[in-house]
This record gives C-alpha cells, sequence and structure tokens, in this order.
C-alpha cells in the first residue's frame, strides 16, 4: 500500500518553518534567515520513501500586511490550508498564546484537516516552559497530534514525517522518486542570493529587496554564467547595499555563490547589479514580473 499527500505548514513569522523543511530534506530549499517574513512563494518539496511521498508546502508567515506584496504572502499561506491532508501549525514556547497564533487557530476550528501542533525552538527553552506552551496550546485547540521539536538539530523530526504518513491517504507517486522539489532553478537562485541580502544588510532594507534572474548560462567549459538584478526601492538603499568600495555587493556574492554552487553541483561564476525601482512592492506590475501572482 503506498500513501501520498499533502501537508501545509503554518505559523508566525520566524518561527522555524523553513528550517524544518530544509532539515527534513536534506538541502536548501527554503530561504532561512532570522529575520520574519522571508518566505513569499509557497516552496513545493518532496519526500518520497519506500511506501509514502510526502509533499510539503512552506508558506509566508501570517501577518498584518502593509503592501501589496504582503496582501500577496498573506492570499498564499490562507489558499495553502485548503486541499491538503495535514496541516502542520508551528509555534515556540511562551508563556501564553501569542496573539497571532490565536488568529491563526480561529481559521482552523471549521476544517476537518487534522491539524499538528509543532512547539519548536525546545532546545533553547527549558522543559517547564514547553510544557505550559503545549498546555495552554492544547487548552485552546483540539491538535491530532503535539510534537515538541528542534527544527535546527533535528530533535523529534523522525516523529513529525512518520506521524504525517501515517496519516495522509493512499494514493500515487504524485512526482519521479528522485525529485525534491517542483520549483525551476532559477527560483531557487534568487532565493538564495535574497538569503545573503538578508543576513548581511542593515534593518530597514532588506524586505525592500527583490532579486531577478537576468542570463543564465552555461559555457563550453560547464561553466553556469548568472547574472542577477537586485531589486531596492530607494536610492540611500543602493547605496547601502553596494557597500564602501562595492565590499557588502562582494560579500553578498560571494557567500551565494557558495551555496549555489552546493545546489547546482557545478562551478559557477556570478554577478550581481543593483538596480533601483521605487515602491515595486505596491507596483503590480512588478510584482508579477517576479512571479508574485
Amino acid at each position: 500500500m503506498f500513501k501520498s499527500g499533502f501537508v501545509t505548514i503554518i505559523g508566525r513569522p520566524n518561527v522555524g518553518k523553513s528550517t524544518l523543511i530544509n532539515f527534513i530534506m536534506g538541502e536548501k530549499l527554503s530561504i532561512v534567515s532570522n529575520r520574519p517574513q522571508t518566505t513569499r512563494n509557497n516552496i513545493q518539496t518532496i519526500l518520497t520513501n519506500k511506501d509514502s511521498q510526502i509533499i510539503f508546502v512552506d508558506t509566508p508567515g501570517m501577518h498584518k500586511p502593509r503592501h501589496k506584496l504582503g496582501e500577496y504572502m498573506v492570499k498564499v499561506a490562507k489558499q495553502s490550508t485548503s486541499e491538503v491532508d495535514v496541516i502542520l501549525f508551528i509555534t515556540t514556547p511562551g508563556d501564553e498564546i501569542e496573539p497571532g497564533d490565536i488568529h491563526i487557530l480561529e481559521q482552523f476550528k471549521d476544517i476537518n484537516t487534522p491539524v499538528f501542533l509543532l512547539v519548536n525552538k525546545i532546545d533553547e527553552n527549558t522543559q517547564e516552559r514547553v510544557a505550559k506552551t503545549i498546555k495552554s496550546y492544547s487548552e485552546y485547540f483540539s491538535f491530532k497530534e503535539i510534537i515538541p521539536i528542534s527544527a535546527m538539530k533535528g530533535k523529534n523530526v523522525d516523529v513529525v514525517t512518520n506521524l504525517i504518513a501515517e496519516n495522509i491517504p493512499e494514493g500515487p507517486m504524485y512526482y519521479p522518486e528522485d525529485m525534491i522539489t517542483d520549483q525551476q532553478e532559477r527560483f531557487i537562485i534568487t532565493e538564495i542570493i535574497r538569503e545573503k541580502a538578508l543576513k548581511l544588510l542593515s534593518q530597514e532594507v532588506p524586505h525592500g529587496i527583490a532579486v531577478e534572474i537576468i542570463s543564465m548560462k552555461r559555457d563550453e567549459k560547464n561553466l553556469y554564467n548568472i547574472e542577477a538584478n537586485m531589486l531596492c526601492e530607494k536610492d540611500s538603499h543602493k547605496g547601502i547595499i553596494i557597500g564602501k568600495g562595492g565590499k557588502t555587493l562582494k560579500q553578498i556574492s560571494t557567500y551565494a555563490r557558495q551555496d549555489i554552487v552546493k545546489f547546482l553541483g557545478e562551478n559557477v561564476y556570478l554577478r550581481l547589479w543593483v538596480k533601483v525601482k521605487k515602491e515595486w512592492r505596491d507596483t503590480s506590475s512588478i510584482l508579477k514580473d517576479l512571479g508574485y501572482k
């Protein structure tokens, strides 16, 4: 009997959704940063075992949108809860239920899909605090399963995948068994570049950045030549991204190239350019060109 199903991952920004996906898959498929709201598209990753195929959907964190891009992100997060077989709701230990979590859980009360509570970052908290969190959340909502985890260290992640396999239906293998994502290489490369910008730039800049691939070609020496634009909203941001003497942009390029090489398994030559497109997050045509549609 072969089982297959779709699993959506929901939670407030920065609770560890992308970190969990990356640990499960053993690949850097979803952008990870200590900044909230880093995931913009729902990234499908595919875990195939002998008896099952689980398709994970990593969503943007639910938050109050402040621009058209934010509205798009929230819409994607809400849509991902429909027509799936299991919902993984991730939170972190706290003294009381977060208002943002209450907002999310209220949307689950009228659905029949099993919801798992994953309490992440248990390695950073006391057992007492974790237990208190589990108690308060289980009293507020009826979860099918409750699993304390550390997505960063992999603690109890195998328990999560085993329980998912138990709760998905019999079904076909939707994707070839050696396929781990339905995202195109270009999209993942833009996410890698954007992640490095998130980590290296000052607080006010990163979420005003998008990345678009200008060209991606392999030459006769099997070298990938990749050129990409980094879009920002302000002239002052352009200077920050480039940095004194081009230092910051060079760091972004160097760190991004290292991960792109690992992802493609090929040698890579990466060139980055910085362009100002004012208010791109509120410009429908630009959002569409960048794939937010």
